[in-house]
């Protein structure tokens, strides 16, 4: 065997491993525990409300309890936060990110969505931001639950995500 034939042969072994690992990649991820605001999925709201203090409101809706609280940092970004509550505790989670103009706004998403990347690996959905007035978004259905990126700058929406627990997430997806 000749030396170009050598080198053929490692570079398929190469991009062999490299499949490979690419291949294993989500399937560890999809291992990776979900939270909402470092708080377990089926955590009281009593607990949640002795921790965070008080709402700025509460609502019901659909069987569900909603907790806001104003000014939460979430990545060196204020936002207005959204927990929601069932009989058998917390469900899920919203942020809303609060960009001040357009270049904010899509350095929030990016940098969001890098931190999610490193922590919750690759995904098959996944928008990078340009400035194109166009929906985004990026998300990751996890054993543990599914989280979901995204913004609208053609509508003016501000940077969202959304966390859930897996039953919440059946019940609202039917996955």
């Amino acid at each position: 065997m000749g030396i170009i034939e050598r080198m053929r042969v490692i570079s398929r072994l190469v991009w062999a491993g490299l499949l490979v690992l690419c291949a294993a990649a989500p399937l560890a991820a999809a291992d990776t525990a979900v939270d909402f605001h470092g708080f377990q999925w089926g955590t009281g709201m009593e607990a949640f409300i002795a921790a965070m203090g008080a709402p700025v409101s509460r609502e019901e809706t659909g069987g569900l309890v909603s907790l806001a609280y104003a000014d939460i940092e979430v990545g060196g970004y204020k936002t207005f936060m959204i927990a929601y509550f069932s009989g058998t505790g917390l469900e899920g989670g919203t942020y809303y990110f609060l960009t001040r103009d357009l270049d904010d706004l899509m350095k929030c998403y990016t940098e969001t969505q890098r931190r999610l990347l490193a922590q919750y690996g690759p995904t098959t959905l996944r928008d990078g931001i340009i400035r194109e007035r166009r929906p985004y978004e990026t998300s990751w259905n996890l054993a543990g639950g599914y989280v979901y990126l995204k913004v609208n700058t053609r509508l003016g929406e501000p940077v969202t995500l959304w966390y859930s627990s897996p039953a919440l997430t059946k019940q609202l997806l039917g996955s």
